[in-house]
């Protein structure tokens, strides 16, 4: 357990579309408490899984499960490495746009009526403003995560770039799988649902709200550039070693995974 305290605290615009989560840093960590259910082992999960893919280590961020005590509340959550380097800093794509344009990329996005060409203007404009290339294929590489775990809190707000001082861009870990794995309990999918009927329930927010429809489009723009390499033994394994959530959250999670798996085998 850590004890968090008040000017550790961290307010930023990567906000979700649930409500802000209490989030802070602390000696070189960022530290984020669950807010409307199992968020931290949504993060924990989906990281560590990608630890078998094709995925190159600073491509994501590694969370670890931590029990956060602050004020007089003790929280479960998550903490990972500060993996900016001295003098960068993380810049939303809804900041950059609004930055360069003084526009919405949200609002700019969602006028366009084909989805496939919702991505294709995303990913030309930060192309464009940033001098980033191929960031239709980490476009891509977003999409097969989010869709596979499902993470219905991917918007303009939540998917980044990194800045210098000096103007340079790069690229940005992936970060913030909180909301995937039908970790929101306490608002659409509390436990006692029905792990099908809430798959059907789910939707995206990247280019369109269907999460195969934009996998599907990314990849015929952008190819498939991402390939998972877990088993369900790896996905039991690392659910048994979680003591700090209850078995019927742990049992959901598993289920839904082993489902994924069968569903998307060609990304195996």
């Amino acid at each position: 357990m850590i004890e968090l305290f008040e000017q550790d605290t961290r307010t930023n615009d990567r906000q979700s579309s649930k409500g802000n989560q209490l989030k802070w840093e602390n000696q070189g960590c960022w530290y984020k408490a669950d807010y409307t259910g199992y968020e931290g082992l949504a993060e924990y999960v989906v990281s560590h899984l990608l630890q078998k893919s094709t995925l190159r280590d600073e491509e994501y961020v590694l969370y670890d499960l931590e029990t956060i005590k602050y004020k007089s509340t003790v929280y479960n959550g998550v903490k990972s490495r500060n993996f900016l380097a001295k003098s960068w800093q993380i810049i939303t794509l809804e900041r950059l746009f609004q930055n360069f344009y003084n526009e919405s990329l949200y609002k700019s996005v969602f006028k366009i009526q084909d989805h496939k060409e919702r991505l294709r203007f995303l990913v030309n404009q930060v192309e464009r403003i940033t001098g980033l290339k191929n960031f239709g294929e980490y476009m891509n590489k977003l999409m097969t995560v989010d869709a596979f775990f499902l993470n219905e809190d991917r918007h303009t707000h939540n998917i980044a770039v990194l800045m210098n001082d000096e103007g340079v861009f790069d690229y940005c870990p992936m970060f913030d799988h909180g909301a995937g794995l039908l970790s929101d309990t306490t608002m659409d999918y509390p436990l006692e649902g029905n792990v099908e009927e809430c798959l059907s329930r789910v939707q995206a927010k990247t280019v369109c709200s269907d999460f195969d429809e934009q996998l599907e489009i990314s990849e015929v723009l952008y190819h498939s550039n991402l390939k998972f390499d877990f088993t369900k033994q790896d996905v039991a394994g690392l659910l048994e070693a979680v003591e700090n959530y209850p078995k019927n959250v742990k049992d959901r999670v598993e289920k839904l995974l082993i489902s994924q798996i069968r569903k998307y085998e060609y990304l195996f």
